[in-house]
């Protein structure tokens, strides 16, 4: 259900669930493992996207619809533990928003530090057509992210919103094409008169932006995700004090030294990550 596949030192983690890539427990299990790996291994970043016509269309309904209280409780922590990895995850993690990222997709999505999208995206949070709200971290990172009235504006009407639509409010970070086109540039269809979907270029835009990403100081970056993840629960004084504490920790680093050292001598800095 989880396929892992490596660009350089770039690790592109691909959500195979057909058909519509809907997480359940046993996903959510090897998506946790997944992630123990990368935090361990080489990698640089990470890119997170879908197969097929979904990034991810939601959580398991079937697997759900006759929990009890208590059972739904230890399924909604399982699933907001494994976006915490995501988010923890000392390294820079982008989502390759490639199609339907409903519910549990938009909040997978929310738990990357940047998100890309296809033309092809669709994101929502339609978790009250159930009867239920989100579970997996929806109401609290959504309203960090574009604010407590346009979070609750999704989340209370239930509403699929545009790639672009997404983009303008901020969910999202760029938009690239997602559909097949001919020569020219009209979008191909298939025998039941619907666009082809494109994946390619999301994960192209995605790898380009992570690659710019690892010709930075890796330990760097770290520093600065940790800066402005937790910054954001602390008032702006004490954000300022947590900021020059990160800023001033990196002066104990070889990678700081080098990036300097190279400025200084105009030459390209060579960071090892130390």
């Amino acid at each position: 259900m989880i396929d892992v596949t490596r660009d350089g030192n770039i690790a592109l983690v691909t959500i195979n669930n057909p058909p519509m890539n809907v997480l359940n427990s046993a996903l959510l299990k090897e998506l946790g493992g997944v992630l123990d790996e990368i935090e361990t291994d080489d990698s640089l970043g990470v890119i997170i996207t879908g197969e097929g016509r979904a990034f991810v269309a939601g959580a398991d309904i079937k697997e759900m619809k006759d929990m009890a209280p208590a059972e739904a409780v230890e399924f909604a922590g399982r699933g907001q533990s494994v976006f915490n990895k995501i988010e923890s995850l000392p390294k820079p993690v982008i989502a390759a928003v490639n199609g339907f990222a409903l519910g549990g997709g938009t909040e997978l999505a929310i738990s990357c530090d940047i998100r890309i999208a296809s033309e092809a995206a669709k994101f929502g949070q339609p978790e009250v057509n159930l009867g239920v709200i989100p579970g997996f971290g929806g109401t609290q990172r959504l309203a960090r992210l574009i604010g407590a009235g346009k979070a609750k504006e999704l989340i209370y009407t239930g509403d699929i919103i545009s790639a672009s639509d997404a983009l303008s409010i901020g969910l999202v970070q760029g938009m690239v094409d997602g559909y097949k086109k001919d020569e020219n540039g009209e979008r191909l269809k298939n025998d039941r008169g619907r666009p082809i979907q494109d994946n390619e270029p999301v994960v192209a835009a995605a790898l380009a932006m992570m690659k710019k990403i690892a010709t930075k100081g890796p330990v760097a970056i770290t520093h600065a995700k940790r800066s402005i993840d937790r910054g954001l629960d602390l008032t702006l004084a004490d954000g300022l004090e947590l900021e020059a504490n990160e800023f001033g920790s990196l002066f104990a680093s070889k990678d700081q030294k080098e990036g300097m050292d190279a400025f200084v001598n105009k030459r390209k800095a060579e960071f090892r990550g130390e």
